[in-house]
């Protein structure tokens, strides 16, 4: 039986803005209010998706959420026509009003934990949505995300969905961007890492002090137990709480892993040492490689600026792994020189791939969160829906799409516009369509 790793991007959505939602987010902070431009930045998304394509890769397609979430604002008290709503809201309380305007779907790593077939105890892919509590504006996504993820994975025979966990901050849950999976082979039982940034129930623990820890510890062994793992192939590692309070609001800001490679800032973690032996052990006989990058070679801040650790680590269907990196970290001089010296070292990273994504990166997101992985055997993915694979059809097909449904500018006064929730409903409508997805949407349903 052959096996992969997919990933699946998420599209950019039609109303993109830079409302500087994310308290802890840097990037997101720095570029608030500025003006967007929807079209391009899902042109370059698009464009990442088919070169990673191009490379050999399997690589599918995830839908944008609704915004401005109009049915966010009734449950909030605001009546009337969507129109009349829209303007209520911008006027009277402007701060809610942006929220659920949001961008932040497009960031798929916390769409959902996906833990693969190999490692699960029924031999499914289970699905948990995250719940985002610790962000309002993110926690109006799990109940779309799960419609999205059963209409790309509806296949009962091999795939598992589950509701997300509750809405409290007690089981603050980021999705993927916490979890990392190790593992000889995509097919191969792997080692499933779950980082958290604090424990919701034991206040004695460490826990940062200037920004929230969005991921708990419960959150983590709840999916884990949904997910039927066992203590034989789940790690729970604790972040770093004074790396949280330097911006790094996820793990994924700080840390990325790949089969048997693990690639780290040294201020990533509580208990390094300790958790190394635990991975090594779980893992078997074979090697992992911990590259552990020092703060003498790359500062957090760099990190954080370039998104360094915010790469996606893959590997081409030739067993070569690959950083996919942001143009960033190629214009930054200490960042660029670690690279380039990374890959001539006793590792398997052996090249380095650049692309520009600042649409994503000035709204604080790198190639890292813009896809969700997904291991998959050769029969799992044939029970993908097709429609959401990428291909050179399809490649094409959006980017038309893209030309005749997005704004080149969009500035966050422009959000209030009926006409601009109309033009996103129209074009999410036929988004659907193209992907085959059925009626996931509050206006369709």
């Amino acid at each position: 039986m052959k096996h992969l790793e997919a990933n699946f991007d998420g599209l950019v959505g039609p109303t993109h803005n830079y409302a500087g939602l994310s308290f802890g987010n840097v990037a997101s902070l720095s570029n608030a209010k500025a003006v967007s431009s929807p079209r391009s930045a899902a042109r370059q998304g698009l464009e990442k998706m088919k070169a990673l394509h191009d490379m050999g890769m399997v690589q599918g397609v995830l839908a944008p959420q609704e915004r401005p979430d109009v049915l966010a604002l009734r449950r909030l008290g605001f009546t009337g026509t969507d129109g009349e709503i829209l303007a209520a809201a911008a006027h009277k309380a402007p701060a809610i009003f942006q929220a659920v305007c949001s961008a932040s779907s497009m960031w798929t790593a916390n769409a959902a934990t996906v833990s693969p077939g190999a490692d699960t105890r029924d031999g499914k892919v289970h699905f948990t949505p995250a719940n985002l509590t610790n962000k309002f504006h993110r926690s109006l996504e799990p109940i779309t995300s799960g419609r999205i993820l059963q209409a790309m994975f509806a296949d009962r025979h091999y795939f598992a969905h589950h509701l997300h966990l509750p809405d409290n901050e007690h089981f603050g849950d980021e999705g993927a961007a916490n979890h990392t999976r190790l593992c000889s082979e995509y097919g191969h039982a792997g080692v499933e890492l779950f980082t958290f940034g604090r424990y919701a129930f034991d206040s004695s623990k460490p826990a940062p002090t200037r920004y929230p820890a969005r991921q708990t510890f419960e959150a983590s062994a709840a999916i884990a137990r949904l997910h039927g793992l066992s203590e034989d192939n789940t790690i729970f590692i604790q972040q770093n709480p004074a790396v949280i309070d330097q911006g790094v609001f996820h793990n994924d800001v700080i840390a990325v892993g790949n089969k048997n490679v693990l690639f780290y800032h040294e201020q990533a973690f509580l208990d390094t040492a300790a958790k190394k032996r635990e991975i090594q052990q779980k893992f078997g006989d074979q090697k992992v490689y911990f590259i552990e990058v020092k703060d003498s070679e790359v500062s957090v801040a760099d990190a954080v600026q370039t998104y360094l650790f915010n790469t996606q680590l893959i590997s081409l269907p030739d067993g070569t792994m690959v950083i996919i990196a942001p143009t960033e970290c190629q214009e930054n001089e200490r960042v660029s020189a670690y690279l380039a010296d990374l890959v001539t070292r006793d590792t398997p990273i052996r090249q380095v791939h650049y692309f520009d994504v600042k649409q994503s990166m000035r709204n604080g997101g790198g190639p890292a969160c813009l896809r969700l992985r997904v291991a998959l055997t050769d029969q799992e993915l044939a029970a993908v829906n097709p429609a959401v694979i990428l291909d050179e059809v399809l490649f094409n097909r959006l980017n038309q799409w893209v030309d005749q449904h997005y704004r080149d500018e969009l500035s966050v006064d422009d959000l209030r516009d009926p006409q601009l929730l109309n033009e996103s409903r129209t074009a999410l409508d036929e988004l659907t369509q193209i992907l085959k997805l059925g009626s996931v949407y509050a206006f369709q349903l």
